[in-house]
């Protein structure tokens, strides 16, 4: 089995095919050994799980997951990888390579076919300039998964797993949330990878909730509200709100006042709890 953390090996594999890294693609190859190892450990992939991994590279985390699980199914856009992966994953018949865009695969029926009575959790290497819109995909989809486990970019890690109601807080704060419990795992510096990035990064792990941690009556419409809360961050969450869903301002000070809240507060100090009163108080 080649030793797919070496460098000498990733660029002779590569050559061999014709291929060189794509800044387009957000390619960045993990060349630290020991990331991939603790990734698989801890997403919670075993004997009796299905891993849906967003992305292989040159598959140094699939064999990882493939050691551990039960099966793995890579979502991989760049065709170009489709002969690296199938020279550098030879050695396993637990993998499945997806030619496609994950933002653009119906997620629920590739579980059915492919995971049937399995448990099922999400692990990739994300590229970072299509973090937010795949987390929240995979979160709004509201998939039969247990757990997404993700490198992302550090400085977004810290607005995935910030509390809701607190100074770094954003709209994907109250959608992650909302759906699941954030945790960091462990950080990975910007050395770690070839090329090497510009930042450092964080693997998290989201455990989906069994139910949202709050309810509200139309959840379309209260993301539209919280997104148009934080879109404008140094106004007043009234100011924000008016502007981004054309409500009166009079009307949002109201429902402020229903939910025993200031007409001042800005929408990072409002909790979860907060934001779902708010809502039904101005959408009752």
């Amino acid at each position: 089995m080649k030793n797919l953390s070496d460098i000498s090996v990733i660029r002779d594999v590569m050559e061999r095919h014709g291929m060189s890294f794509s800044k387009a693609l957000g390619q960045n190859f993990l060349i630290n050994p020991s990331v991939c190892p603790r990734m698989a450990d801890m997403c919670g992939a075993d004997k009796n799980t299905g891993v849906i991994e967003i992305g292989a590279g040159v598959g140094v985390l699939t064999v990882e997951l493939a050691k551990r699980a039960k099966k793995v199914v890579c979502v991989e856009l760049d065709s170009r990888l489709l002969p690296v992966l199938d020279e550098t994953l030879a050695d396993f018949d637990n993998i499945e390579i997806i030619n496609a865009d994950v933002m653009k695969t119906d997620l629920h029926k590739l579980i059915e076919e492919k995971f049937s009575g399995m448990k099922v959790v999400v692990c990739a290497n994300l590229p970072y300039y299509i973090t937010s819109p795949i987390i929240t995909m995979l979160l709004e989809e509201k998939l039969p998964i247990e757990a997404i486990t993700v490198m992302i970019q550090k400085e977004a890690a810290d607005r995935f797993c910030t509390p809701v109601g607190s100074r770094d807080s954003g709209a994907i704060t109250v959608c992650t949330n909302y759906y699941a419990t954030a945790k960091q795992l462990f950080q990975v510096s910007r050395g770690s990878f070839l090329p090497a990035p510009n930042v450092d990064s964080t693997v998290i792990r989201l455990d989906i909730r069994p139910e949202p941690a709050v309810k509200v009556s139309d959840e379309k419409k209260f993301f539209q509200m919280v997104r148009g809360a934080f879109s404008q961050r140094r106004k007043t969450a009234v100011n924000s709100i008016s502007s981004a869903m054309g409500i009166p301002k009079a009307e949002i000070i109201e429902a402020l006042h229903k939910s025993d809240l200031s007409e001042t507060v800005r929408a990072e100090k409002l909790t979860m709890d907060d934001l779902a009163r708010l809502f039904e108080n101005l959408f009752e």
